[in-house]
């Protein structure tokens, strides 16, 4: 990769906007082989005799494989390059991919761990690459970034069920389609394992996450982790479980589908602008109560609201959603003084949040069982909004990690 110089203008060399295609191939595979498992996961379930415990952990796994391995990430970067262990992330992801399609249910859980790790590895590597190779158009980038993470997302939810239940594929070519997209961004990337070695140390530099004590002693640091947490909580919650509850309340799995992608895809223009508000604005509290009086109107209407209406309880919780990620985001820059603060921040709080956050899924599922309905699961979404809305507060007054602190 060529060292450019920085320029405010959108004339790139050819390496920038490969390296940006390959980047936003790879945004596309972070999210997609997760949100495909939602709507057919009753299929999953009773095709291989499962619980709805178990069928909840297949969105956990990949949670916990976050957690465990976001801390480790820049190490092993360090060790053996951004862009190669990128590339072997994309590998892994590859085989995780092909072994949950084989269709047993051993393989189901050791693919999703997989996946897991794979894309663990883009969650924490990604930004710093941006931030690093675009300086002058972070804002920009990272939009792109999540837009495509976000429309991958949504189309996985989408056909998720036609190509399980209309095509002779079954729920396993609905989950493996997704390693199309993999093999494309593996080739895409394969230009960027030369990355000269300069460029690589600045990188590698940058993304050292050295979480120190006083660091988990901060109430901020703490507000903001909860927050991560809790709206990642609520978003893979809701891609593994609000397909089937309103299949359950009559809705055919396709139209159930369908809903979820109207979710992911009413998160697009959010996940643009509430980055965009927070750099603005002196505090964010504002933006928290928009937040938390959107999830309160889509998962209330979902609990009390006339069924005739889920498409906009679903377009409410999808506006939570997409404006909870982005401003989480934004919590790692604001809230800190210093690129070294912000990637230690980061680091805790994807480890912590996403190991908070794989509690959700499984959690839902056990409720669903030991009630026999949906009715406490989805006062749980309430609940957890509730949660949402209190470390939100915290989060986004105006105040530093360690206010208190000199830089030199």
């Amino acid at each position: 990769m060529e060292k450019d110089k920085p320029t405010k203008h959108l004339h790139f060399p050819k390496s920038q906007w490969i390296l940006l295609a390959g980047i936003l191939f790879i945004a596309a595979t972070i999210r997609s082989p997760l949100t495909s498992v939602g709507p057919i996961i009753g299929s999953i379930r009773d095709q291989l005799h499962i619980s709805n415990s178990l069928a909840g952990f297949l969105t956990t796994i990949p949670l916990l494989a976050f957690a465990i391995v976001s801390p480790f990430a820049p190490r092993l970067s360090k060790r053996f390059g951004l862009a190669p262990t990128l590339f072997y992330s994309l590998l892994i992801l590859m085989a995780g991919t092909l072994l949950r399609s084989e269709g047993s249910s051993n393989l189901l859980l050791l693919g999703t761990f997989l996946i897991g790790v794979g894309i663990a590895f883009a969650n924490v590597l990604l930004p710093s690459l941006l931030k690093l190779s675009f300086p002058l158009h972070i804002g920009l980038m990272t939009g792109l970034y999540s837009v495509s993470m976000n429309i991958s997302a949504t189309l996985a939810s989408g056909i998720a069920v036609p190509i399980a239940n209309e095509t002779s594929y079954g729920w396993q070519g609905a989950l493996g389609i997704w390693g199309i997209i993999t093999l494309i961004a593996i080739i895409v990337w394969i230009p960027q394992i030369r990355m000269k070695r300069e460029k690589e140390q600045e990188i590698n530099e940058t993304m050292k996450v050295q979480v120190s004590t006083s660091l988990w002693k901060s109430p901020v640091a703490w507000f903001v982790t909860f927050f991560m947490g809790l709206q990642s909580f609520l978003f893979y919650t809701t891609s593994s479980w609000m397909p089937v509850v309103l299949q359950d309340s009559g809705m055919s799995d396709e139209a159930a589908g369908w809903m979820l992608s109207l979710v992911q895809f009413s998160q697009l223009p959010m996940v643009f602008i509430i980055p965009v508000i927070a750099d603005k604005v002196r505090n964010q509290r504002g933006l928290v109560v928009t937040i938390f009086s959107c999830y309160v109107l889509g998962y209330g209407g979902v609990l009390f609201g006339s069924e005739s209406l889920t498409a906009l309880w679903m377009i409410f919780i999808g506006l939570a959603g997409g404006a909870a990620f982005g401003l989480s985001m934004m919590f790692f820059t604001l809230r800190s003084r210093t690129p070294e603060e912000a990637a230690s921040l980061s680091g805790m709080a994807q480890s912590v949040g996403y190991l908070l956050a794989a509690v959700g899924p499984v959690l839902f599922g056990y409720l669903h069982d030991w009630t026999g309905s949906w009715t406490v699961p989805l006062y749980g979404f309430l609940f957890i909004a509730l949660l949402l809305f209190i470390s939100g507060m915290g989060a986004g007054k105006d105040r530093l990690l360690f206010p208190n602190k000199k830089t030199s």
